[in-house]
């Protein structure tokens, strides 16, 4: 620690005067920081508040606004626009539950005034909490200039410590250009002003499946295509096979298994062509094949860092090879969420605070997709946990929310999956349906304090909810289901 006078003493002032370019502390060249953060995402803006907490002094500095990537166009937009989508198909289905309303449409002006009303709460709140903590915010686009040092507007923040967490941007595919028009990525997408009649999808993953999802909802006809075997190709195929009869009886057409090849403007819409020469028109094409890290031009090669195909490589505790480098967030190659860069942000602060810190397991992360139906898991999947156990050593159980009183209530089908070592812990929990996103919370605790099934059947889970089919799940492998043939 600095024999400085600690960020908390000095005044609010300072952080203030930084945002809207006053009086320059960083310029002066005796302020050195314990801590320069160049990006103010997930994992920039929690490294930033947890350090300030335990008494680092600590400078943020973002080109953008703060909050990143999941604030401004991931989690929080999107969201907003599929729950808006569940609005929409709520009212054009009330009538099964006895309610009569009438459908209209949607009034994109004022889906996106919802949206942008939610994100402007949570960005003021969160520029607040780096004011109250006497953090130096610098807006303007930073480089590094040294293993000590970011440049930014003219000047340069020197640190004893830097964290990069730069973030990552949509990715395209050579010879396929995101023009914003008609081919356009998950951005533009977010501010699109119409509902389009009809729409392709490229990838099949979260991003992808979360949109064919909303527009679905909207009132667009969508095709997803995804050169993998399945949608969402990283959760368990069960899931995944789970999601696709659902997306079926959705009318969310899809092609898998097959790679896309080339993409062209029509007279009024777009074509594109897959390698076994399949066609598809539509109206736009989303390009949602996954997002690529932002570290091109910011100096991290000519400073030493090691990358590999853009991303920065780190060890378990988030440093790079360089001693006074780490990095976080979709910038290194670990699980792109909001979460995690969350937590690799707060373990980075602790580590360089002097706490005993311990690797984030990147296993024990909830992961959840926001489509009609909810895809949510946590742990290994089943073919994943036969690699890792041997395949006579993993059991399975399957339970059908059809079982379950509230999702009946819902009108929402589904089943929730556990993978289990025999005569061990559960090692996975895989779920598909409505609100599923809710019930990983405990999946998480059962996954990371590996719990014996028998340990969470002796639990009582209220009735009647979705999450006691969680119990229920774990009853029937503890060898004794109720509500479950044998």
């Amino acid at each position: 620690m600095s024999g400085r006078t600690p960020a908390a003493d000095r005044s609010l002032e300072t952080g203030v005067a930084h945002m809207h370019g006053g009086r320059d502390v960083a310029n002066d060249a005796s302020t050195v920081f314990d801590l320069v953060i160049l990006g103010g995402g997930s994992g920039g803006y929690a490294a930033a508040l947890r350090g300030a907490q335990l008494g680092l002094d600590v400078a943020l500095i973002e080109k953008n606004k703060l909050g990143g990537t999941c604030l401004h166009n991931g989690c929080i937009p999107t969201k907003a626009l599929l729950h808006a989508g569940e609005v929409a198909d709520q009212s054009r289905e009330s009538e099964q539950f006895g309610v009569k309303t009438s459908f209209e449409g949607v009034d994109m002006a004022g889906v996106h005034k919802y949206k942008d009303e939610v994100i402007a709460g949570l960005y003021k709140g969160l520029q607040g909490l780096v004011a109250s903590r006497k953090i130096t915010y610098i807006e303007g686009e930073g480089r590094l200039s040294s293993p000590t040092s970011v440049d930014v507007n003219g000047q340069r923040v020197q640190g004893r410590h830097v964290l990069l967490a730069t973030g990552s941007v949509p990715k395209t595919l050579p010879g396929l250009e995101i023009d914003g028009n008609r081919i356009i990525s998950s951005d533009h997408a977010l501010t699109l002003d119409r509902v389009p009649k009809s729409a392709i999808v490229l990838g099949g993953g979260v991003i992808g499946v979360e949109f064919a999802s909303a527009w679905k909802s909207f009132g667009s006809e969508v095709t997803v295509i995804e050169g993998l075997k399945h949608l969402v190709p990283v959760e368990d195929e069960n899931s995944s096979k789970l999601l696709e009869r659902a997306f079926r009886k959705r009318g969310i057409k899809f092609n898998l298994g097959t790679f896309f090849q080339k993409a062209e403007y029509t007279q009024d819409g777009v074509k594109v062509t897959l390698a076994d020469g399949k066609e598809f028109e539509a109206e736009v094409l989303l390009v949602a094949i996954g997002r690529g890290p932002v570290s091109q031009g910011l100096g991290y090669e000519e400073n030493g860092v090691a990358t590999d195909r853009g991303f920065v490589l780190v060890d378990e505790y988030m440093r790079t090879n360089v001693p006074t480098i780490s990095a976080v967030g979709d910038l290194v190659p670990t699980l792109q969420l909001a979460h995690v860069g969350f937590a690799e942000g707060i373990l980075v602060a602790e580590r360089l605070a002097g706490l005993k810190t311990v690797p984030v397991d990147y296993d024990g992360v909830p992961r959840v997709t926001y489509c009609h139906p909810e895809v949510a898991s946590v742990g290994l999947t089943e073919a994943r946990a036969k690699e890792v156990y041997g395949a006579d050593k993993v059991v399975s159980i399957k339970f059908p929310l059809g079982g379950n009183g509230k999702s009946r209530i819902l009108k929402t089908a589904g089943e929730i999956k556990l993978v289990q070592v025999k005569d061990g812990a559960v090692v996975g929990v895989h779920m598909v349906g409505d609100r599923m996103g809710e019930q990983v919370g405990e999946a998480q605790l059962i996954y990371n304090w590996e719990a014996l099934p028998a340990e969470v059947a002796q639990l009582i889970h209220a009735h009647p909810t979705q999450n006691e089919a969680l119990g229920e799940a774990h009853l029937a492998l503890a060898g004794k289901p109720l509500h479950m043939h044998d």
